[in-house]
């Protein structure tokens, strides 16, 4: 057996929240019920597996993370089990540095955020500039909403906001280990 770090964090080892697949609205419907059934003071423990899904979603679940600690003191902690990609990082933003873990073999996804859009110009020349506009300010507000997502995320870490975005660009994929010497989690068990 190799040596392990598992019996420092007794905690981890019963989530009361347990989610994996993909982050969308029936996850987030599973997490509140959760959430719910797990009410107390005792710290509230959430393991998440993901390969992604709707950023904002994950942004809803991270605010619901945050009012629980700010409304009522409640220690949150954060789990990540095989792959914390994309959206699931989003989501672990949420919780400080100092209250994540990652398990063994476990994986970190980060990117910037995707956009796949058809826009159909049609009509008095006049309009269409309103139209080109009105996709720029939606693409110039979804950057603001991510690098708001990614300062959360290396908040209190060895990780600036800027090497964050400069390694954004494309995948970034970040082993266990790596992710703790980063101080991107504070462990991994």
């Amino acid at each position: 057996m190799t040596d392990s770090n598992a019996p420092k964090y007794p905690l981890l080892a019963t989530p009361q929240v347990q989610l994996s697949g993909n982050v969308d609205y029936g996850m987030y419907a599973w997490f509140k019920q959760q959430v719910h059934n797990a009410a107390g003071d005792d710290p509230l423990v959430v393991s998440l597996t993901t390969l992604g899904g709707d950023p904002e979603v994950a942004r809803a679940m991270a605010d619901d993370i945050r009012l629980i600690r700010d409304y009522t003191g409640r220690e949150t902690l954060f789990l990540g089990k095989v792959a914390v990609y994309s959206a699931g990082a989003t989501f672990m933003s949420g919780f400080p540095a100092a209250n994540r873990w990652l398990t063994r073999g476990s994986r970190l996804m980060l990117h910037e955020r995707q956009m796949t859009s058809t826009l159909n110009l049609n009509g008095p020349l006049t309009t269409l500039r309103y139209t080109l506009e009105a996709k720029l300010l939606e693409i110039e507000d979804s950057i603001r909403i991510q690098d708001e997502g990614f300062r959360a995320l290396v908040h209190g870490t060895g990780v600036t906001f800027e090497e964050l975005k400069r390694k954004a660009e494309s995948a970034w994929y970040i082993e266990a280990e790596q992710a703790r010497d980063l101080g991107l989690v504070l462990d991994v068990i």
